[in-house]
C-alpha cells in the first residue's frame, strides 16, 4: 500500500508539473515558416517571393497582452496578405482586443472567414470528453462578431465566406474562395464550386476546420493551396508535436503544418490561443505561419 501510494503521489505531481507546463506555454508564441514554389515564372517580377501571413485561433479574451504584442509585430513581416481563418474570440469582450492585435495587419490587403467560436461563445468542457475527438454542441451564447467583421471590412480586409474573391496584391492576380466553419455543417460549397480563374497567379482556398469534403472539393476545382485552423495541432499532443486528435476529419499527421492533399498543398495553422475554458498548450506551442510563395524552378 505505501508503494501504491507513493506511485500514485508520483504521479500527481507529475500531471500538476506538465499542467503548469502547459499553461505557461499559452504565451510561447512561434512563427512558422515554409516555402512554396507555387507561381509561374516572371509572375514576381525580379521580387524573390510573395509573402502570406496566416494567422488564426486568436481565442482572444481581454488582457492577454502578451498575444496583442506578438500578433501585431508580425507586422514588421510585411506580408503581401494576411489571411485570416477565424475563431478570433473566446469572450465578449475580445472584440477591441483582437482589432488592436491585428492593428498594422489590416492595413495590409487580407481576407477571413469565421469558425464556430466567432459566432459562439465557448463552453466549459470536460477534457476527457476533448480527447477522445467528439464534436461537441457549441453555446450558442452570441458573440459580438457583426462588429468584428464591419472593423475587418472597414479597413479594408475581404469576407471570402462562401465568396469568389478576385483581386492584386503586389501585383500578383489572387483567386481566394472561402466557405463558412465546416466543423458545424456551416459551409455550403456549392455556392462557390468551379475551378479559380485560368488568369489568377496563385489560388487559395479558405476554410476554418480542415475537413476532407470541403479540401477534396477545392482539390478537385484545381485549387493550389488550401488555409485552416481549428485544430490547434492537437493541443494536448504527446512528445515531438504529435497530435492525439484533430477535432476534425483530417489525420493526425496533418493537424498542423504545411503538407500535400492530392494535386493541391494544405497549411493547417496550430493556432494563436485556445479555449479560456482549456487554458493550456502541451508539446504544441502558439503559433502563426509565414508562407514564402516563389516561382517555379
Amino acid at each position: 500500500m505505501k508503494k501504491l501510494t507513493g506511485i500514485g503521489a508520483l504521479g500527481i505531481s507529475a500531471g500538476a508539473s506538465a499542467l503548469a507546463w502547459g499553461f505557461a506555454q499559452r504565451d510561447n508564441f512561434h512563427l512558422r515558416e515554409y516555402e512554396l514554389p507555387l507561381l509561374e515564372p516572371g509572375v514576381l517580377r525580379g521580387r524573390d517571393e510573395f509573402r502570406i501571413l496566416h494567422v488564426s485561433d486568436l481565442h482572444m479574451i481581454p488582457g492577454q497582452r502578451k498575444k496583442v504584442e506578438f500578433v501585431s509585430g508580425l507586422d514588421t513581416l510585411e506580408p503581401d496578405l494576411v489571411v485570416n481563418t477565424g475563431d478570433n474570440l473566446s469572450d465578449k469582450g475580445g472584440v477591441p482586443w483582437v482589432i488592436d492585435a491585428l492593428g498594422p495587419l489590416l492595413n495590409r490587403p487580407g481576407a477571413f472567414v469565421f469558425g464556430t467560436n466567432d459566432y459562439w461563445a465557448p463552453r466549459p468542457v470536460n477534457p476527457a470528453k476533448y480527447l477522445t475527438g467528439a464534436k461537441r454542441e457549441p453555446s450558442y451564447e452570441d458573440l459580438p462578431w457583426e462588429g468584428m467583421r464591419a472593423a475587418f471590412i472597414e479597413r479594408g480586409w475581404r469576407d471570402a465566406t462562401h465568396q469568389r474573391l478576385e483581386f492584386k496584391a503586389s501585383d500578383v492576380r489572387l483567386a481566394l474562395t472561402g466557405v463558412d466553419d465546416p466543423h458545424h455543417e456551416l459551409d455550403d460549397y456549392s455556392r462557390v464550386a468551379g475551378a479559380p480563374n485560368v488568369d489568377a497567379d496563385l489560388s487559395i482556398g479558405l476554410l476554418h476546420a480542415p475537413y476532407r469534403r470541403v479540401l477534396d472539393a477545392f482539390e478537385a476545382d484545381g485549387y493550389q493551396l488550401a488555409l485552416a485552423g481549428h485544430t490547434h495541432g492537437g493541443q494536448i499532443c504527446l512528445p515531438g508535436g504529435r497530435a492525439i486528435v484533430t477535432n476534425a476529419d483530417i489525420d493526425r499527421e496533418r493537424a498542423s503544418g504545411l503538407h500535400p492533399y492530392g494535386r493541391m498543398w494544405m497549411e493547417v495553422s496550430n493556432g494563436l490561443g485556445q479555449s479560456k475554458y482549456a487554458p493550456v498548450r502541451l508539446f504544441c506551442p502558439p503559433s502563426a505561419t509565414l508562407l514564402r510563395v516563389v516561382e517555379k524552378r
